[in-house]
């Protein structure tokens, strides 16, 4: 059971304003911004998470639900950084080159920052240099890698050479892409949906 049971509804029901008004009644009252987001939040995120994987929520409501969580982020996050706190890892994400579609990767993107990770989204139609950039800005260890076209996925394969000789893992999804494809192109790891993503980063970084 979360800790704070107010906040975990409003965010599994997308409740952006109620989310809002209690994080902030929460940390105006003394409460630790850290335990809100791991006993609450995430929990709820999680939830969400699972609802739509066993396909009793939809792409709309995860939507929702992801950013009622980020209305309770935007207070919590300069919070946490001022105590020095430490995200759980830090990933780059972004659709490939010649692919502006990013409804899946914006899911993507709030589901694994929900689950406490930095992620740094560097948006669409990124190339290998600019997926390079992230990393170094950021020092991460992980990159997501999403498509919507059999036309861009090949470019998934330049982005996974780029990265073959360093320590960043690099992780594919999209409607098209497979597990199958994944394993064509050497790439660390594969989700097919945003709920899975979370334990494929997990996975790759060594976490789960």
């Amino acid at each position: 059971m979360a800790k704070n049971e107010e906040l975990f509804q409003a965010v599994t029901k997308g409740k952006r304003k109620d989310v809002q008004e209690i994080v902030q009644k929460a940390v105006d009252g003394g409460a630790s911004v850290e335990e809100l987001l791991m006993d609450s939040m995430i929990p709820a995120m999680k939830e969400v998470g699972d609802r739509f994987s066993r396909n009793e929520a939809y792409v709309p409501e995860m939507l929702i639900a992801a950013r009622a969580m980020q209305a309770g982020l935007d207070i919590i996050d300069p919070i946490l950084a001022e105590q020095g706190h430490e995200p759980k890892g830090r990933v780059v994400i972004g659709t490939v080159k010649g692919d502006l579609h990013d409804i899946g990767k914006n899911l993507v993107t709030m589901m694994v920052k929900g689950a406490g990770y930095h992620v740094e989204d560097i948006g669409v139609d990124c190339d290998v240099e600019k997926y390079k950039k992230a990393v170094e800005d950021t020092g991460s260890k992980a990159v997501l890698l999403s498509a919507l076209l059999t036309t861009t996925m090949p470019y998934m394969k330049e982005v996974v050479e780029a990265f073959k000789d360093s320590d960043v893992k690099v992780v594919i999804g999209g409607a098209p892409v497979t597990q199958e494809y994944a394993d064509e192109i050497g790439a660390d790891g594969y989700s097919s949906d945003a709920n899975l993503a979370v334990s494929e980063v997990d996975r790759v970084l060594g976490l789960s």
